[in-house]
């Protein structure tokens, strides 16, 4: 079936309630062995079908969980590849680890990405949690907030277009500066993916987004409305204008039986036609989400094609 892209597709009538949201696609991360070539056909393919953004896990390996040891690609290399055979999706990763590098690399590897994609980069942001890659790599694990608030700091004032000049406990700069200076005006968009109350306090002053995963809301509209409010409220009480800040949900869609990712009774995935799935995407938007990263089981060029149906009806 043809799909328009989603820019090409009338938006909901006033009297339904709901309003255009950004639907993105998360890619495969450890769900299989997934090669060059496929993540080529899959970025392809969907922004084809009209996604608005394509995403990508940052995660260094897991194991010690009962499975397999497994671990994706690396996420800035990756990302600077699909910014090379897209013209028009966001690119970002969903979400990169702080602890991972010292914060003026990652502004960095951010710009790089950025100018590869002609300014379509997000840089989603989160303070970590899977111990096991930490330990791996030999990357400290302790004092993760405070290092991230450290991080944050230099990272938002190098990707804002300014100098860092920072000293803390774990990281500085010394007139650290971008060059060469970004071709797009403003700034790289920062999205923290976090719903601790800490972290949420660091980051809500400066962020364009806020990003949760589906199993933090249930993957249902009420859970997400009551998470987004909590934002809301931190946000208020930092001083910042919470309208300014963009929601962004994760979402769980399952096609047919799916198979790669195990029923979780807790935060049921959303199936059925791609009627029933632009729905349910719909009560999302009602619920506050300005964007939707679907995350599709099983995540395959096909699988992406037949929810680009449900895209164009939303």
């Amino acid at each position: 079936m043809s799909v328009p892209p989603a820019s090409q597709v009338s938006p909901a009538s006033p009297s339904t309630g709901s309003r255009r949201v950004r639907i993105g696609i998360q890619l495969p991360e450890v769900e299989r062995v997934v090669r060059w070539p496929e993540y080529l056909a899959m970025a392809q393919a969907a922004e084809e079908v009209g996604f608005d953004s394509i995403w990508v896990g940052d995660h260094l390996l897991y194991r010690g969980d009962g499975r397999h040891e497994r671990a994706p690609w690396e996420a800035f290399t990756l990302l600077s590849s699909l910014a090379t055979v897209t013209e028009r999706v966001q690119l970002g990763p969903l979400v990169a680890c702080a602890g991972f590098h010292p914060p003026t690399l990652i502004a960095k590897m951010a710009a790089t990405v950025d100018e590869i994609s002609s300014g379509r980069f997000v840089l989603g942001l989160g303070a970590g949690w899977n111990r096991t890659e930490f330990d791996a790599f030999g990357i400290p694990f302790d004092h993760r907030v405070a290092r991230f608030e450290e991080s944050w700091t230099i990272i938002r004032e190098l990707v804002g277009g300014g100098r860092s000049t920072f000293t803390g406990t774990y990281w500085r700069s010394d007139d650290a500066v971008l060059l060469p200076e970004r071709t797009v005006d403003g700034s790289i968009p920062l999205m923290v993916g976090s719903n601790g109350e800490r972290v949420l306090e660091i980051t809500l002053p400066h962020a364009h987004s806020w990003n949760t995963w589906f199993t933090e809301f249930g993957n249902t509209p009420d859970g997400f409305a009551e998470r987004s409010a909590r934002v809301t409220a931190i946000a208020t009480r930092v001083g910042r204008d919470p309208a300014t800040i963009d929601r962004s949900a994760c979402v769980l869609v399952r096609l047919g039986d799916g198979g790669e990712r195990p029923h979780d009774p807790a935060a049921p995935a959303i199936g059925g036609t791609a009627q029933q799935v632009a729905d349910r995407l719909r009560d999302l938007a009602d619920a506050g989400a300005d964007e939707l990263i679907l995350v599709a089981d099983p995540i395959t060029e096909a699988s992406i094609r037949t929810l680009g149906e449900a895209v164009a009806l939303v």
